[in-house]
């Protein structure tokens, strides 16, 4: 059985009240009742201070009143404050938690599977074809288009249905087609495709696939022509070469026989792919290269020669947001001379082929491609560039200064909450004192690193203040009658009342000195360890 997850919020509600996950219902009322006390909001007659009392005051009453409830603390304790906010609502009280772990899960599985239904993934392409030799002759510019379009729904974990369709039309003739082809996974390591295709070849096939070693896969097929009841089989091999480099080899038998042999190498700053193909009516070979100049940019070459094509392509491309990136592309070929734009975004595609002229002038070739890369790189070095770095630049300033603001605000939030506790904090202080019990004399929590450097200080270094509170305050207010003072484990110290996180991502170390019966005594415990207070392994 799977593990259940950990909340994300390091059990907040139970550090506002102080309290173990494994806390009883009498011990929930009580700890509330004690910060009750101090934050009802009626026993202040100042108006900021009684602002800050109702805030406190409603954030340990809405914790009180999901841990007291069964059925909210239970999906709290599994699935955090995103299981109640989520719509992950029991209904009629349970009496067993096996009742209620189960509803629970049947609850989880329905999210689950809106969550699949939701994240259907679309892609296609439009390619237009423009040719200014043809207009120049008086016909049209376009000189084709194509569409096709593809959905992917999943309807089960183990069965997706995937739909697509194409058209194509070229002068006065076109042709289109439609398919849909249904995958079941038959395990962690195999699959099965069924699918179907009407239009101009219309055909019904089954394809399979398996991981046969950690560093090889394998697929087989046959399709049935319905229109001429040919038959073609497929096999294909793939390997994992090294750990960016994949080989494969393809063997089709059928109406048109083939084999092919190819390679593709990836990493993070280039990929590269060739393949050679020979078949019964042609044979032809190919390869690419990309180079990633940034995380932004990229250049591109390309090239095919064999019985049916012959070209060499050579560009480039920029992402322009987070989902689409265009792209500039310069081929010279059988066909002409040609320039080739492109859109991509979020699986979308817009390709527009402009064959400029079907003639190889010498000057003509050189200016097609010298002059738009020219303008490219003028537009990049004077324009591009320089606005990117100044979007990027000020991105960075509102992230730090919405950063900083949350931050100063919590800081000030927590500084409140102390003010607040201060009062009860100083009398058991005072009363520890008395009875020569504990008394916690210095207490930050904050950047991990920070709190070591200032536990050398008598106080806190302006350099580091930001990222280290004083919190000796809510931490002598948690000491018992009793002279003890526990932090239970797996509960973030940044909920605590009085806490707040200073340095966000980073870790986190909370130091305590404090003197029992007359003897010193220090201690240092991260941010979800457990902490209990006197023990004599802490003495100076």
């Amino acid at each position: 059985m799977a593990p259940e997850p950990e909340p994300e919020d390091g059990r907040e509600l139970y550090a506002l009240l102080h309290l173990s996950p494994e806390s009883s219902d009498e011990e929930i009322r009580r700890a509330y009742r004690q910060f009750a006390q101090i934050y009802h909001p009626d026993k202040y007659q100042d108006p900021q201070m009684k602002d800050v009392a109702t805030e406190n005051f409603q954030r340990i009453r809405d914790a009180y009143e999901i841990l007291s409830d069964e059925n909210k603390r239970q999906i709290y304790d599994i699935y955090g404050m995103e299981g109640l906010n989520s719509g992950l609502e029991l209904g009629p009280k349970l009496n067993k938690p096996e009742e209620i772990k189960r509803q629970l899960e049947e609850l989880r599985r329905r999210k689950e599977e809106e969550k699949l239904f939701v994240h259907a993934r679309s892609t296609g392409s439009i390619l237009a074809n423009i040719s200014v030799p043809q207009y120049l002759d008086g016909d049209g510019i376009m000189g084709g288009m194509g569409m096709s379009s593809e959905i992917e729904l999943p309807v089960s974990k183990q069965n997706t249905v995937t739909v697509g369709g194409n058209l194509v039309v070229n002068g006065m003739t076109g042709s289109g087609a439609a398919t849909a082809v249904l995958r079941h996974q038959l395990s962690s390591v195999s699959s099965i495709d069924f699918m179907a295709t009407a239009g101009l070849r219309s055909l019904i096939g089954v394809q399979t696939f398996r991981q046969i070693s950690p560093n090889s896969t394998a697929t087989s097929g046959i399709a049935l022509s319905l229109r001429d009841g040919s038959v073609n089989l497929s096999n294909g091999w793939s390997r994992q070469l090294s750990e960016d480099t994949v080989g494969n080899i393809q063997l089709v038998l059928g109406t048109e026989s083939n084999i092919s042999v190819g390679w593709h190498k990836k990493d993070e700053k280039r990929s590269a792919a060739g393949e050679i193909k020979f078949g019964t009516n042609s044979f032809g070979a190919s390869a690419h290269y990309t180079h990633r100049f940034s995380s932004k940019s990229h250049g591109r070459i390309a090239g095919r020669v064999g019985s049916t094509a012959l070209d060499f392509e050579i560009g480039g491309g920029r992402r322009i947001s987070e989902f689409s990136t265009v792209r500039m592309l310069y081929n010279i070929g059988i066909q002409g001379v040609t320039w080739k734009f492109e859109l991509n975004r979020a699986g979308q595609k817009l390709v527009i082929p402009v064959l400029l002229s079907t003639d190889f002038n010498a000057l003509f070739v050189t200016g097609a491609f010298a002059i738009p890369s020219t303008l490219y790189f003028l537009l990049q070095t004077y324009v591009v560039k320089p606005y990117y770095l100044r979007r990027e630049k000020q991105k960075t300033l509102e992230k730090m200064d919405s950063l900083s603001t949350q931050l100063t605000e919590a800081r000030q939030a927590a500084k409140k909450s102390q003010r607040l506790l201060e009062p009860v904090s100083n009398r058991k202080r005072n009363k520890q004192q008395e009875s020569d019990g504990l008394v916690i004399t210095k207490a930050l929590y904050g950047n991990h690193k920070k709190v070591k450097e200032s536990s050398q200080l008598s106080e806190i270094d302006d350099n580091v203040a930001s990222q280290v509170l004083d919190v000796t305050i809510p931490l002598n207010f948690l000491v018992t009658e009793a002279g003890q003072l526990k932090l239970h484990e797996g509960i973030k110290k940044s909920g605590i009342m009085g806490f707040y996180d200073p340095c966000p991502g980073d870790p986190k170390l909370l130091l305590v000195e404090y003197i029992f019966h007359g003897r010193q005594y220090k201690v240092m415990a991260d941010d979800y360890g457990a902490l209990s207070i006197p023990q004599d392994i802490h003495e100076i």
